[in-house]
């Protein structure tokens, strides 16, 4: 069995600081982003964009950006809201969720835009 590597983080060193599941993994390029947009879309899951402060990441909700994208697929329109929302709050981090009506619940959710971080 190969040994888990350990991910270390903590609050007070924001640059460790991990988000959703692919936050592990190296940062995603626009090519990947858009993959992930459409794995969305192909499931019938409903986009939904969200963004908060780097410093309130881990103890407030998040804040809608608009209302939820129902019955959205075109991934140019998803990604254009994504962009729009960094744009208005250049300064925090944006998520992307795709919520599953079937299970009422999160399907995909991760951080494509990650705000500055501050020590």
């Amino acid at each position: 069995m190969s040994k888990v590597q350990d991910y270390p983080s903590s609050l007070a060193d924001t640059a460790s600081r991990k988000f959703e599941t692919f936050s592990y993994l190296p940062p995603m390029d626009d090519a990947a982003i858009r993959k992930q947009v459409e794995y969305i879309v192909s499931r019938g899951w409903n986009p939904a964009i969200e963004h908060t402060e780097p410093e309130n990441a881990f103890a407030h909700y998040w804040y809608m950006w608009k209302l939820p994208m129902f019955g959205e697929t075109d991934v140019d329109t998803i990604l254009a809201e994504a962009e729009s929302c960094h744009v208005a709050h250049p300064g925090n981090h944006v998520r992307l969720i795709g919520y599953d009506n079937h299970a009422q619940s999160q399907g995909a959710a991760m951080v494509i835009y990650r705000g500055p971080i501050s020590a």
